[in-house]
Order: structure tokens, then C-alpha cells, then sequence
């Protein structure tokens, strides 16, 4: 009797120590990515970082560093726990003085393992204006169109207006370095999950986490919802005003930022007024490629949705008035800054899945009150 009980308690803490290590292995192992001991690093500094890797583990420990768009491999490196100088595992940095966003991924043997680096390049930015299609001139016109500076300029030396396409001259300063981070909406509708794309749209990319990961987006309604637009085609769904009147802000605005992102199903991206330099808070989800393929080039869309597609439908279901307000709002709860994955596991974007035109949204009842 007493053999069977001592034999019962000594099962029942071994099952112990096996969830406290199982617990401890995978705690562990989230650890493992890199961290930098800076965020803003000057051009021809020491990028240094910490290679964060389990105690236990004896494998080969290997830093990747990719384009920030493609995942290409720029170039590989051996690593060691503890501190390591980028610069120096990768001269390429400092001596391409590249604009492209790259990243740096740990791996453990061949496994991708933790959130990336992001590598962002401070250079001077690229200035939009709106202006006369057909002068090339600065208007405040409904016309006028969105033009950023090297494109104005090329145009009008193409045109033999001006004698080069040089702009303003650009600073390369350094890099903004940071630890790859997503963005998650818990609303009423359930949660989207929003990949940042530093790539597309760097300074955008980083105004936007620091709102999120500063408590911005609580409690905020969604005050702007237009489901389709006159011809059908599903359009957008709009947050990011805490005072909920469409007009209000963080007080501040960013300028404009040229994109190579593409306005697609669930895709996100930056509201504004006429100006094209007063984005600040305000953000719409795209419901559908047709209906905001048009936006491309003049707004800045900076992240994509990879969870969250029938929330989003949800959201844009709902009844409005003649003004697109929403009767009864959906709203952000909050909003979540997490690190994202691994380059290896990450999730595709929803936009891959758009549903076809009205198959999911329904026709939103319309009020004059």
C-alpha cells in the first residue's frame, strides 16, 4: 500500500518536471531571435546586436540577411551567442548604402527562428505634391494629380522642361533597426491581425506601430464605412479618429510616402485630406481590388491582413447612414504590437483569398438619420 502510494507521487512529479520543462524548452526557444542594442544606428556605426539562443542548444547558430521585399538572400554569416557587430558579419551594409529595407533573420541549424531585424535606411524622403497633369505645375485642383518628386521631375525632363531629372539631393544617414513587429485589431467584430510592410513604406510602417503599441487605437469606432461603391465594387472601411467625427487625429501629420504596396483585399492604409501630406492616425481596410485599385500611387498603404478576412467582412456589413456612418459603429477594443514570425513562417496575406465581389458583404440598409 505505502510502495503503490510512494509510487504514485513519485509518477506524479516526474509528469511535473516534464510540463515544467516542456514549458521551459518552449519559452526558451521563443527567445531565440536577434535584439539590437540600438535603434537608431548612424551611417558607418557598429550596428550591434544580441544573438539570443537556448542554453541547450550545441547546433550552428547562422545569421541570413534578405531583401525586405522578396526575401532574396543578400548574404550569410556564422553567429555566436551573445553580442555580434552586423557590420562586420555583413560589409555589404555599409558599403552598398542601399534605400531597400532589409532584414536579419536567426537561424538555429536550418531552422528560421524568432522575428527578423528590420533594416530601414534613413535617406531623405521622396516629396509629393499634387499637381496639373498637364503643366507638371502645383495645383490644389480636384484634377490635380499625386505626383512624388522623382517622377514630377523625370516627367519634365522628359518633356525638355528642365535640363536633368536630378532631385534634391538624397542623405543616406544610417538605419533605423528594430525588431519585426505585427499589429493586432481585437474588435467587436473579432480579431485582424495585420502585417507591417517596412518595405513599402517604412516611416509609415513605423507611425503606425508606435500609435498601436502607445494605446492609440482603444476603444476607437470604425466611423467610416462604404461597402461598395456606386457601381458595386467593394471599397473601404475606415478607423482611426478617437473623437469619431472623421476629422480628428493624433495631432500631428506625416507626409505623404510612395508605396510599392498595391490597394488589394485587406490591405492598410493611410486616410487623408486633400493634402496629400496630412496623414496622421486615420487608417481604411481595402475590401476589394477592384474597388480600390484606383488608390495606388496616391495613398499609402502599409500593411496587409493575414487573419482576420470575415471580421473585416463583418465590419463592412453593417448599416450606415447617407454619409457612410455606421448606426451602430464597430469598434477597436484595442490594438496589439506583438512580434511577428519567423521569414519562414509567415502567414499569407488574406488578399490572396479575396472573396468575389458582394459574395460575402451585404448590402448595408441605408438611414438619413
Amino acid at each position: 500500500m505505502h510502495t503503490t502510494h510512494a509510487l504514485s507521487l513519485e509518477l506524479t512529479r516526474v509528469r511535473i518536471l516534464l510540463v515544467i520543462f516542456t514549458i521551459a524548452s518552449l519559452s526558451s526557444g521563443l527567445r531565440a531571435q536577434l535584439t539590437p542594442d540600438r535603434l537608431y544606428v548612424g551611417v558607418g556605426q557598429r550596428v550591434v546586436v544580441q544573438v539570443n539562443a537556448p542554453d541547450d542548444f550545441l547546433g550552428d547558430l547562422t545569421i541570413k540577411l534578405v531583401n525586405g521585399s522578396t526575401l532574396a538572400p543578400i548574404a550569410s554569416a556564422p553567429a555566436a551567442k551573445g553580442r555580434a557587430d552586423l557590420t562586420s558579419l555583413f560589409p555589404t551594409i555599409w558599403a552598398d548604402k542601399s534605400d531597400q529595407v532589409m532584414l536579419a533573420q536567426l537561424y538555429l541549424d536550418s531552422s528560421a527562428t524568432g522575428a527578423p531585424l528590420v533594416l530601414q535606411p534613413m535617406v531623405t524622403p521622396n516629396r509629393a505634391a499634387q499637381v496639373d497633369p498637364n503643366t507638371m505645375k502645383v495645383s490644389q485642383e480636384r484634377s490635380a494629380t499625386v505626383v512624388f518628386e522623382d517622377d514630377r521631375l523625370a516627367t519634365q525632363f522628359a518633356k525638355g522642361e528642365i535640363e536633368s531629372p536630378e532631385r534634391q539631393e538624397v542623405v543616406y544617414s544610417g538605419l533605423r533597426v528594430y525588431v519585426e513587429q505585427e499589429v493586432v485589431f481585437e474588435t467587436t467584430a473579432g480579431e485582424i491581425v495585420f502585417r507591417l510592410r517596412p518595405d513599402a513604406a517604412p516611416n509609415t510602417a513605423y507611425n503606425f506601430m508606435h500609435l498601436a503599441a502607445n494605446g492609440f487605437y482603444t476603444n476607437i469606432i470604425f466611423h467610416r464605412i462604404v461597402a461598395t461603391t456606386a457601381d458595386g465594387r467593394p471599397f473601404v472601411i475606415q478607423v482611426g479618429d478617437p473623437s469619431g467625427t472623421g476629422s480628428g487625429g493624433p495631432g500631428y501629420m506625416i507626409d505623404l510616402e510612395k508605396s510599392t504596396l498595391a490597394h488589394t483585399f485587406g490591405v492598410l492604409s493611410m486616410a487623408r485630406s486633400a493634402d496629400p501630406d496630412t496623414n496622421g492616425s486615420q487608417v481604411f481596410v481595402c475590401l476589394s481590388k477592384s474597388g480600390t485599385m484606383p488608390l495606388d500611387g496616391r495613398y499609402t498603404a502599409f500593411a496587409q491582413a493575414v487573419s482576420g478576412a470575415q471580421a473585416i467582412l463583418d465590419i463592412a456589413s453593417v448599416s450606415v447612414d447617407a454619409n457612410d456612418r455606421p448606426l451602430d459603429p464597430p469598434m477597436i477594443l484595442k490594438a496589439i504590437v506583438r512580434d511577428a514570425p519567423s521569414i519562414a513562417d509567415r502567414s499569407a496575406p488574406i488578399s490572396t483569398a479575396e472573396p468575389a465581389t458582394n459574395e460575402f458583404i451585404k448590402q448595408p440598409a441605408v438611414s438619413d438619420r
